[in-house]
């Protein structure tokens, strides 16, 4: 069979029936329902929270809610190590039980030494769960595609599905608990997360089947030697860095277009009910066509069009229900190209891991391009503010993306691989 760029064959055409998922990959996208529907029934509401409830002031907001981000999203690699290293069961459930006290502690912190320290918690929690359940869905995706089951990118879909549910369904349930309190809000989040920690102490396997630990140092050594997954990350950073902009960008367009920010939660929405309906047939669509490479390429290429999209009718200074037109065909090109590019990285990671690294790589996925978001969203900040014409910064934004595809890696394992579009 002919082998794609990746160096994996075509996806099979879709007129076999599916073989059904694991027992154990039902787990862990149940995982990732749960973990978002408690991260987002409090995180939303933190911001308002500090600087109300607690007087604190708008920097000391801004700082303690990036300290959050960098204590989870760059210690990802910490723990991607950690499950490698000691397996996936012991890694999670330690992260559910700091996950547990981080909001129990939250819900009750007045200062601001105990809200860091709760913060803190909290994402450090992530930085150890996440990326052990990451990386796991990521190995049994790759079993059940060469066990006949399908293209390993429809498990990674159906992750990313469920994460969005969660997503959509927690900041609903944090609105319904703020009407009692922020502390209220906090240990219902906790609750959440008893539940998970009491689910997978039942149901996660001590020892996963053909998962060896890695007692040998020196992954990080390889990793950082391993060009093409540096690419690979610095081609997903700079598409996240163009996803950032929904929360940068966009609500300066909607200020301007709507004299307010209120049709940003409908816009949120929108991006929130084109995944939880369309990421699988987009997923499933994309690897009947297309290439794991070339899927890439595509979403990186609809990102780029969202942001000309804006551009293009900046000039017009078009405002009110019309004004807001751009912006919503911005959101919907970027989600379709979040939905095609997001699944396949994550799925392409195995192709690059040395054997029994393979959370370390998640994990790095996570932190490396966590790191091109924070330097590149001060660089898009001075963008937005630098007075140059209208169309310039969203143009500007729109060659971030299509930079990204000359990073993309070919090949499949790491020594096969070079770069260039």
């Amino acid at each position: 069979m002919t082998a794609t760029p990746t160096g994996r064959p075509p996806a099979k055409a879709s007129g076999r029936r599916a073989t059904p998922l694991s027992p154990l990959l039902r787990l862990l996208v149940l995982t990732q329902l749960a973990f978002n529907i408690g991260f987002f029934a409090v995180l939303p509401f933190l911001a308002e929270h500090l600087g109300q409830s607690v007087g604190m002031a708008g920097w000391l907001v801004g700082l303690v809610l990036g300290l959050r981000t960098f204590s989870q999203q760059g210690l990802f690699v910490v723990g991607g190590a950690l499950a490698d290293r000691y397996g996936v069961r012991p890694v999670v459930l330690t992260g559910c039980v700091l996950r547990i006290a981080g909001f129990g502690w939250l819900g009750y912190a007045e200062r601001t030494w105990a809200v860091v320290g709760a913060v803190l918690l909290i994402g450090f929690a992530a930085a150890l769960f996440s990326p052990a359940v990451e990386s796991e869905v990521a190995r049994q995706a790759v079993l059940w595609e060469e066990a006949g089951g399908g293209d390993r990118t429809r498990v990674l879909a159906l992750f990313t599905v469920a994460g969005q549910a969660g997503a959509f369904v927690g900041p609903l349930l944090g609105a319904l608990l703020l009407a009692v309190d922020f502390r209220t809000a906090c240990l219902a989040g906790a609750g959440v997360f008893v539940l998970v920690l009491a689910g997978h102490a039942w149901l996660l396997p001590q020892h996963l089947p053909g998962r060896a630990r890695v007692r040998a140092r020196g992954g990080a050594r390889l990793l950082l030697r391993n060009r093409p997954f540096l690419a690979l990350c610095c081609a997903y950073g700079a598409y996240l860095l163009a996803y950032n902009q929904l929360y940068l960008a966009l609500p300066a367009e909607v200020e301007r277009a709507a004299g307010s920010q209120a049709p940003l939660a409908w816009l949120f929405a929108l991006s929130s009910l084109l995944v939880v309906t369309a990421q699988l047939p987009v997923t499933r669509w994309a690897g009947e066509r297309l290439t794991p490479r070339r899927s890439m390429v595509a979403g990186l290429v609809l990102i780029a069009g969202g942001f000309a999209a804006v551009a293009l009718a900046r000039p017009a200074g078009w405002t009110g229900t019309g004004g807001l037109v751009p912006a919503a065909g911005f959101v919907v090109l970027l989600t379709l190209g979040q939905m095609l590019v997001a699944p396949v990285a994550r799925a392409w990671v195995p192709d690059l891991a040395e054997d029994g690294r393979l959370g370390l790589y998640t994990g790095a996925l996570s932190s490396v391009s966590g790191f091109v978001v924070l330097a590149g969203s001060s660089a898009t900040g001075l963008l937005l503010d630098s007075g140059l014409p209208v169309a310039v910064p969203w143009l500007a934004l729109a060659a971030v993306p299509l930079a990204a595809v000359a990073l993309l890696p070919r090949g499949r394992r790491t020594g096969d691989f070079g770069t260039g579009a």
